[in-house]
């Protein structure tokens, strides 16, 4: 059971829905993003998902990918990313950590390698957009032996023939993007997703959690209230990328986390 696992069950147990955000590690600055981060689980986030910059994020929109160029240009990299992850477990043991990004970092660094560091930080599991199922042996089923989560994306194209494949090696939880497209586009729509959500839990018994298009705290708890939960992503990286203190970005994550709970 890893700390992913304990929260769903937890949240199960209780009832609610998972929250869940995503911040750029290192936007604008290490200090001004760790502010946030630490304040993430007080906020009312069950999950957080970190941002590992990089050069060509082939898979985000325009805030998300300025927020990458902040954190590169301020010097991110990813072993500050880890230290970032290290400095949190320190105030907390508890809140899951998802480092969500592309595979070169990771590659550079050296698979080995970076699974003892990502596991010695206290990293639970791990989104890496580019790495499609073909390739699990590359990264996703080395994770998963070194007791690390490694999460599948699902889009409105994964149909009934790609399905099994995407499912077949995940863990943790299923990412449904309620979109197609870009990260920090359309607004999502409870009612289109629903029939998504369903159709994919009828194969798995992973929790399922909806992002891409969350931006209120009202379509964060309509999401919720028909999956096991909800990310939100660009609405949040797009106030840090306004220089909004983290008392104020806090504040605008703990409206988006009442409505996921309310749902």
């Amino acid at each position: 059971m890893t700390r992913i696992d304990d929260t769903f069950a937890r949240l199960k147990a209780e009832g609610k829905k998972a929250f869940v955000t995503y911040v750029m590690a290192g936007d604008p600055s290490y200090d001004a993003s760790f502010e946030v981060v630490k304040g993430l689980p007080a906020a009312g986030v069950d999950i957080i998902e970190l941002g590992l910059p990089f050069t060509d994020p082939m898979a985000d929109g325009s805030t998300i990918q300025l927020a990458g160029q902040r954190a590169l240009e301020a010097g991110m990299t990813l072993e500050k990313t880890l230290q970032m992850v290290r400095d949190f477990r320190a105030l907390d043991d508890t809140t899951p950590i998802v480092l969500m990004g592309y595979y070169n970092p990771i590659y550079s660094r050296g698979v080995d390698q970076f699974l003892a560091d990502a596991t010695d930080a206290g990293i639970d599991g791990l989104i890496i957009v580019d790495l499609p199922p073909e390739e699990d042996s590359e990264l996703c089923i080395p994770a998963q032996a070194a007791g690390l989560n490694f999460i599948r994306l699902a889009t409105p194209t994964t149909d009934a023939k790609r399905l099994p494949a995407v499912l077949k090696n995940t863990s943790g939880f299923v990412y449904y993007v309620s979109i197609t497209g870009i990260t920090g586009a359309a607004e999502a729509q409870a009612a289109d997703v629903a029939p998504e959500v369903a159709r994919i839990k009828a194969d798995t018994d992973l929790p399922l959690v909806v992002g891409f298009g969350v931006k209120t705290p009202e379509t964060a708890q309509a999401i919720a209230a028909v999956a096991d939960g909800t990310v939100v992503g660009s609405a949040i990286v797009e106030r840090i990328g306004k220089g909004e203190s983290a008392a104020d970005v806090l504040a605008f994550v703990k409206s988006l986390a009442d409505g996921a709970h309310r749902a």
